[in-house]
């Protein structure tokens, strides 16, 4: 697929469409396009630093896995998102593990390249910092989150920031592609605790669940219980 189509869909981000036009073309100049089949890895916790990447089609998800086996799911990043940009900064090993959910296709910009262009261009480096500092925001939520709100409202929330893309798209998507146990693993909930207040919601009349999936019907009502 030709550069410009994926140029359009980045363009539906707001931090892709909101940095200076020099450098989209900069980034895309430099830019190569990566395949994952389903459940391959594309970086592991402890592995060098090997640029930005932004999902084009299908998601990643972004996690670790302890000596016990157990994962902890920090995050689903799905179109058109950017991630990747930490090392960036500090030059250190991979923090997370990241694999590909169903067939995948990134854009990857090189960590050379990126360097080098940001070495001639030193003020694209305030943009790369408008990046992370989007992250650094929702972290920060959603710790704030896991101390105060009930379970309830931490779901409600949490399906709500998936639904807008956490802050990236302008519409809302209606139905999430989501098993209900790796968002139970995103709020350190059971999948009993959580499979009961999707339940709930359901009986409501708030959402839809199918298998893998979870359709928001009624927004406004699920925005209210976020807010509790």
């Amino acid at each position: 697929m030709d550069m410009q189509v994926w140029r359009s869909r980045l363009d539906t981000g707001q931090w892709f469409s909101h940095v200076p036009v020099s450098l989209q073309d900069s980034l895309l100049a430099i830019a190569r396009i990566r395949r994952l089949s389903p459940g391959q890895l594309l970086f592991k916790r402890g592995d060098p630093p090997c640029g930005l990447y932004a999902v084009l089609e299908g998601s990643v998800r972004i996690g670790a896995v302890n000596e016990q086996g157990k994962e902890a799911l920090l995050s689903l990043v799905e179109p058109p998102h950017w991630f990747g940009e930490i090392c960036l900064f500090d030059g250190q090993p991979r923090t997370h593990d990241a694999y590909a959910v169903g067939q995948c296709i990134l854009l990857h910009i090189p960590q050379t390249a990126l360097l080098a262009l940001l070495d001639e261009r030193p003020a694209y480096w305030r943009q790369l910092a408008l990046l992370m500092s989007h992250k650094l925001r929702l972290t920060f939520i959603n710790l704030e989150q896991l101390s105060l709100m009930p379970a309830p409202a931490r779901l409600a929330h949490r399906l709500l920031m998936i639904a807008e893309g956490y802050g990236e798209i302008d519409l809302p998507r209606r139905v999430l592609q989501l098993p209900q146990e790796q968002l139970a693993s995103m709020l350190s909930l059971s999948r009993q605790t959580t499979n009961q207040i999707l339940k709930d919601l359901q009986g409501q009349g708030i959402l839809n669940l199918r298998y893998g999936e979870i359709e928001i019907l009624d927004a406004q009502r699920l925005r209210a219980l976020a807010v509790v």
